[in-house]
């Protein structure tokens, strides 16, 4: 079985993968879909960070494709609709790099409080500006927080042992913890918060999210960090309103467009102001999160390839077996009624023996990995792969 990882992958993925007795291919940058689509002759693991896009013609052109593994929290870089219909598995680490996320936010705030882009930048410059015009300490600061999933809610508990306090707003109802407040609006949120950081996901209705009406409903000379997704915010509504300075700083680690590979120029309308911090997509870039994430997502990729197992898939239904010992098959199939007592009738009339089965169904398809007692039948085997509701049908 071969993989390949793109986008420098930690180490510790392949690491984990070999040890599975994968071969691994590595390549440094992203691929576009030509490129992608040629590399992946022969290719049945592929893990991607948030750069390669991994399409439907991607998809047609690699029927071999067992499973992607995204090694980052979004997966929006891939067309999950169409990888579940041609079976692939997609998994993500929605947890492993959330810590180092939340560090990097904690620290542009106070970065952002105390002037220090401008401070460092004068410095360099030769100028000694010992003055404290404009820097505050963010004790007793409110901090809205818009997204409270694993992120937003770290962040949460963070900010408030720093003497923040903490005022969220989610479409979702999530606990508050700590003594967060849930607001029951955007624009509540925005009316009261000194520092506003955006924790939303990717999907397409969050597009331009936040634009020039959220900026304009801020509170004046409020700060404002975007580590979510470049996509959802107006970086040119952004600039205008630092630039009025209604706005008194920005941090931002994502941009609508990022360059593919390491070392190519970076375009963003908000280079060159001095109240803003722009990182290159490293929210989650430490070599603690990279290592996890590594361990994680080629866990997922190993556990599925060679056991069946879909803990976690963002894309099929989940099924946790415990580990292979004997004989196993795994049909991914139509979600209709009645399937599983067809497939088991087939699997009876043969006399072959289920020693344990789970079953679990997400929207359009259905997953059942059955252990036996022994090598399945030829004949049941053939069945289950004729029957007009399945997918695909593996054994181990």
């Amino acid at each position: 079985m071969k993989a390949l990882l793109l986008e420098n992958i930690h180490p510790s993925a392949v690491a984990a993968l070999e040890r599975r007795g994968v071969e691994v291919e590595l390549r440094p940058g992203s691929l576009s879909e030509l490129e992608l689509v040629a590399a992946l002759e022969g290719v049945s693991l592929l893990g991607i960070r948030s750069n390669t896009r991994v399409t439907q013609t991607v998809l047609d052109a690699a029927p071999q494709l067992l499973a992607i593994g995204c090694f980052c929290i979004g997966t929006n870089q891939v067309d999950l609709a169409a990888a579940t219909e041609r079976g692939v598995a997609v998994f993500n680490a929605p947890y492993s790099n959330t810590r180092s996320v939340v560090e990097l936010v904690i620290g542009e705030i106070i970065a952002l409080a105390r002037r220090l882009p401008e401070k460092l930048q004068r410095m360099h410059d030769g100028v000694w500006d010992k003055s404290a015009r404009g820097s505050h300490e963010v004790r007793g600061r409110t901090l809205g927080i818009i997204g409270y999933g694993n992120i937003g809610t770290q962040l949460s508990n963070l900010a408030e042992a720093l003497g923040l306090r903490v005022v969220f707003y989610d479409t979702a109802d999530r606990p508050a913890h700590g003594n967060a407040q849930r607001m029951n609006s955007l624009e509540e949120l925005l009316e009261v918060a000194d520092v506003v950081s955006l924790h939303v996901d990717g999907r397409p209705g969050n597009e331009g999210f936040f634009g020039a009406e959220q900026f304009a409903a801020m509170k004046p000379r409020s700060l404002f960090i975007n580590a979510s997704r470049g996509m959802v915010v107006d970086d040119h509504a952004l600039r205008d309103h630092l630039l009025s300075g209604h706005i008194a700083g920005a941090a931002l680690d994502v941009f609508p467009v990022e360059p593919k590979a390491q070392g190519d120029p970076f375009e963003s309308v908000l280079r060159g102001l001095d109240n803003v911090i722009l990182t290159p997509h490293v929210g989650g870039s430490t070599q603690e999160a990279q290592e996890e994430i590594g361990r994680f997502v080629a866990g997922k990729l190993s556990g599925f390839a060679f056991e069946g197992t879909t803990t976690l898939s963002v894309n099929l239904p989940e099924v946790k077996m415990p580990s292979l010992t004997g004989h196993r098959i795994g049909i991914l199939h139509h979600n209709v009624p009645g399937v599983l007592a067809g497939f088991n009738a087939l699997l009876a009339a043969e006399g072959d023996n289920i020693l344990g089965q789970q079953l679990a169904t997400r929207g359009p398809v259905g997953y059942v990995v059955t252990d036996a007692a022994g090598d399945l039948s030829p004949t049941s085997l053939q069945q289950l792969r004729d029957s007009e509701h399945s997918l695909w049908v593996r054994t181990w």
